[in-house]
Parts: C-alpha cells; sequence; structure tokens
C-alpha cells in the first residue's frame, strides 16, 4: 500500500512537468519584456529615446510583457491540462480536452452559486478564473480538475453503452461524465473550499512566521526530495497559492511567491521585489551557479591523474548545465549513488543557501531553476537596488569554495568511489542508475 501511495506521488509529480515546462519561455517574455518597457531602468541606461513609450520597440516588448503575463494568469487551466496528459494512461488529448472543460464547469458552477447565494466574507475569497467570476483557488484548483479528470479518463474511455447509446461510447463519454462529475464538485467546493482557503492562509502565515529557519527548512526539503521525484509536488504550492503568500500589487490580490514576483515585474516604480516571495527561489542561485560547480572541482581532483582529462569533460559538461539552466541532476545523482553522505551535506547547504538568501533580503525570482538565464532577467537587469542580486556573487563565490573543501575532504577521507576514483566506468549516474541499485538492493534481500 505504502509503495502504491508513494508510486502515485511520484506520477503526480511527473505531470507538473508539462505545465512547468512553459515557465522559462513566459518568464523569459515577461522579463524582457517588463525590463525593457521599466521607465527607470531605461532612464538609467539612457534608452529612452530608444525604447521609450511611443516607439516601435517599445510597442513590441509591450506585446512581449502581455505574451508572458498571459500564462502566469492563466496558470490553473494550464495545469489543469496537463496534469490531466500526463495522468492520462492512453488517448490523453481526450483527458486534456476533459479537464478543460471540466474546469469551465466547476468555475461556472461556483460564480452561479455565488450569484445566488453570496460571496464569503473571507479577504481575497473571490478572483476572476478565465473570465468568470469565481472562488480563488489557484493552481489548487487545477490540480484538483487535472487528476479527477485524468482518474475518470482511465476509468471510462474504454467504456460501451448500449447500442441506442453506442455513439457516446469510450472516448467521447469522458468529458460528459466529468463535466456532471465537475458541475457537482462545483457546489461542493462553494462550501468546503472557504475552509480549506482559510487552513492554507494560516498554514501560509506560519511559514512566513517561523523566518529564516522556515527559509532553511524549505530548501532542504526541497533538495531532499528530488531523488524520489517528488520535489515538485512540495514546492509548486508555494509557488503557486497562497502557502507562499499574499500580496496586493497594482491592486490586486496576488497569490504564490512566483506570482508575486512576476506581478511585481510586470508594474513600474517597485522599489524592491518582495523578499517575503523571493526566499522560496533566490537560494538556487548560489548553489547551482557556483556550489555544485565546486563540488564538481572536488570531484576532479580527487580523480586519478590518468582519468582526469575523461573526467574533466564530463564534469564540465554537468557543471555548465547546473550554472547555465540550473539542472542539476547529473551532479546530485552522482552524489546520491557513490555517496548518500554527500547528498545529505548537500541538502543542508541548500538550506543554508535559501536561508542566507534571505538574511541578506536578496529579492531575484525565477521561472524554473536558478541558473545564470534566470540570473541575468530577474536580477541583474532589474538592477542591485531592486533586487541586491550582487549577494548572489559574494555568496555563491564562499559557496564554491565550501563545496570544493568539504567534499573533498569527504571524498579522500571516506575513500568515496566518485569517477575517476577507480577502475569502473566514468560516467555521471542518473535517477535511472539509482532507482536500479536499489532494486537490485530489494532482490538481494529478498534472495
Amino acid at each position: 500500500m505504502k509503495d502504491k501511495v508513494f508510486g502515485v506521488l511520484q506520477r503526480v509529480g511527473r505531470s507538473f512537468m508539462l505545465p512547468i515546462a512553459i515557465l522559462p519561455v513566459a518568464g523569459l517574455f515577461l522579463g524582457i519584456g517588463g525590463s525593457f518597457t521599466n521607465e527607470t531602468m531605461l532612464q538609467t541606461y539612457g534608452l529612452m529615446g530608444v525604447m521609450g513609450p511611443g516607439t516601435f520597440i517599445n510597442a513590441i516588448l509591450q506585446v512581449l510583457n502581455a505574451a508572458g503575463s498571459i500564462v502566469f494568469d492563466n496558470l490553473p487551466i494550464i495545469f489543469a491540462m496537463g496534469v490531466a496528459i500526463g495522468m492520462g494512461k492512453q488517448e490523453k488529448e481526450v483527458s486534456a480536452l476533459a479537464a478543460a472543460i471540466s474546469f469551465f464547469v466547476m468555475h461556472a458552477t461556483i460564480g452561479a452559486m455565488l450569484t445566488a447565494f453570496g460571496a464569503p466574507t473571507l479577504s481575497g475569497a473571490t478572483a476572476s478564473v478565465v473570465g468568470i467570476q469565481s472562488l480563488q483557488m489557484g493552481v489548487f484548483g487545477g490540480i484538483l480538475v487535472g487528476l479527477g479528470t485524468a482518474a475518470l479518463h482511465n476509468k471510462f474511455y474504454k467504456i460501451q453503452l448500449p447500442q441506442v447509446l453506442s455513439f457516446f461510447s469510450g472516448t467521447r463519454f469522458v468529458p460528459i461524465v466529468s463535466s456532471a462529475v465537475y458541475l457537482v464538485v462545483g457546489i461542493v467546493m462553494y462550501y468546503v473550499w472557504p475552509l480549506i482557503q482559510t487552513g492554507i492562509n494560516a498554514l501560509g502565515g506560519f511559514v512566513l512566521a517561523s523566518g529564516y529557519a522556515g527559509t532553511w527548512l524549505y530548501g532542504f526539503i526541497e533538495r531532499a526530495l528530488i531523488p524520489f521525484g517528488l520535489h515538485h509536488v512540495f514546492y509548486i504550492p508555494f509557488w503557486q497559492t497562497a502557502l507562499g503568500g499574499t500580496a496586493t500589487v497594482a491592486g490586486q490580490l496576488v497569490e504564490g511567491a512566483q506570482n508575486i514576483f512576476f506581478a511585481e515585474l510586470a508594474v513600474p516604480g517597485i522599489e524592491h521585489f518582495s523578499v517575503s516571495a523571493t526566499r522560496f527561489m533566490a537560494g538556487k542561485f548560489p548553489l547551482m551557479i557556483f556550489g555544485l560547480p565546486g563540488a564538481a572541482f572536488a570531484l576532479y581532483r580527487c580523480a586519478k591523474p590518468e582519468n582526469r582529462k575523461v573526467v574533466g569533460g564530463l564534469l564540465l559538461s554537468a557543471a555548465l548545465t547546473s550554472m547555465l539552466t540550473g539542472i542539476t541532476e547529473p551532479l546530485e545523482f552522482t552524489f546520491l549513488f557513490v555517496a548518500p553522505v554527500m547528498y545529505v551535506v548537500h541538502c543542508i547547504f541548500a538550506g543554508a543557501s535559501y536561508m542566507i538568501m534571505h538574511i541578506l533580503n536578496v529579492g531575484v525570482g525565477l521561472t524554473f531553476s536558478g541558473g545564470l538565464i534566470d540570473l541575468t532577467l530577474f536580477g541583474i537587469m532589474q538592477g542591485n537596488a531592486k533586487t541586491s542580486w550582487l549577494w548572489i556573487l559574494a555568496v555563491g563565490a564562499a559557496y564554491f569554495a565550501l563545496y570544493y573543501v568539504v567534499f573533498s575532504l569527504m571524498i579522500t577521507k571516506f575513500d568515496y568511489k566518485t569517477p575517476g576514483r577507480d577502475d569502473a566506468e566514468i560516467k555521471l549516474y542518473t535517477r535511472k542508475d539509482v532507482d536500479a541499485r536499489k532494486e537490485n538492493g530489494q532482490d538481494d534481500q529478498e534472495a
């Protein structure tokens, strides 16, 4: 039973990857459009005549800004469709269509209930969702629709109805049953969601009140869940719901750390981005741009001299990937495979990175991961006054040294067989390698 639940959670986490994958592109549009239409920045760099209001370039940048904003404004329905696709077994396009229809039906039902019986008294309880005045369910609402629709799809997409109703058999039945179910769900959510929202707000308040210790714990857990594929399940609620805080930006109530950051990014005149939001993101930059490359250098230096050329090529590629894009799995799964204790240390350092960025008031957000691309767009280009991004360089330099020294000492003292330290195949390890070794270990125990 435990393994079954764990497997389902892993599938849910993987299903989040499809909607998450659009965020870097949307963030790129919003970052460029928001940065170069900000009159304060244009005046600072003397670009008003070239990119200021009324110019052709400014009009193009406004288009980019709008193109990025529309994605972040409609993440709930994007998650509904993405999760339905990810969790659907076959005929996934039908699952996506059913999710979109169910999303509309649920919120239209809630909207009708609000009109008939009134809105909850909870502050910020209602919002416009794809043009429908409904409850502020955020991405949770989309995930609820995606998971439920996928379950209905997997159960009914092969159903055969009596001859007189045969036209509605199979995949045609899925949107029908999903619509009926989510009409009922919408009625139930009208009464239940305000209670859930109260609980989420209370939990979010507790997280924010926990201060630096809470920020460290967030960073530690986020890294610790990567080997299990559950980190998306953990951080998405902080980024996209009231669990990560709420703020009023340009007169609109915004929920979720990432949503708050991008709402502020699109509004001129922000003096400093909200650190209460970016505390859930900024810690990735010292870790991914500096810390993990420092660890890669330690692995290179600890390899046998005759193996360093091959090892160096692999580690340089992995380090550059981490630095530029924030994709860290090649290095992290290598730690996990050869020496799990090193991965535990890595998680502790990760939590500390988030906490230090919080302490230093660093206000740099991100789209997907903390590489140089996001740092440039959302830190450097926004200016140090609004982001305090220069602290990332200072802390990052210390993190490079910290990872290099600590990992070098651990490898040599405990003789960990990192790539190039023995006669085994020189490679970086993946999730498949870790899972295969786990399965082999279980098989050996059973034998």
